[in-house]
């Protein structure tokens, strides 16, 4: 089994997540959420990023406006709808509960064998 491998599915099964928590601050850019995601250590490339955004869209979680710029085309700023804010929340609780779950299990450490 290859760790990285496992590493790219576990980030991946939350980037929806953090997607969401990042745009519920207010309106953002999507290169501003790049960096963000970037600066956390969870890579992310464009490619991955836009459909999603879209399916989010798609969904009723989030919306857009376009928004003029000084320099180069217009900027689309992507916002929560009501619908967002509330599965974001049921995403919260899900969260917190995992944490609390992979705790506990990762909190018995005595069968672990030694790394060689």
């Amino acid at each position: 089994m290859n760790l990285e491998n496992t590493q790219i599915q576990m980030r991946k099964g939350i980037l929806e997540y953090c997607i969401l928590h990042i745009i519920s601050r207010g309106e953002v850019y999507a290169s501003d959420m790049l960096d963000e995601l970037t600066n956390a250590k969870m890579i992310v490339v464009e490619g991955t990023l836009y459909p999603l955004l879209t399916r989010l869209k798609n969904a009723g979680l989030v919306e857009y406006k376009w928004v003029e710029s000084k320099s180069g085309p217009p900027r689309k700023y992507f916002t929560l709808t009501l619908q967002g804010t509330r599965f974001l929340h049921g995403l919260t609780d899900t969260w917190n509960e995992l944490i609390q779950s992979t705790q506990m299990i990762t909190a018995r450490t005595q069968n672990i064998s030694p790394v060689s």
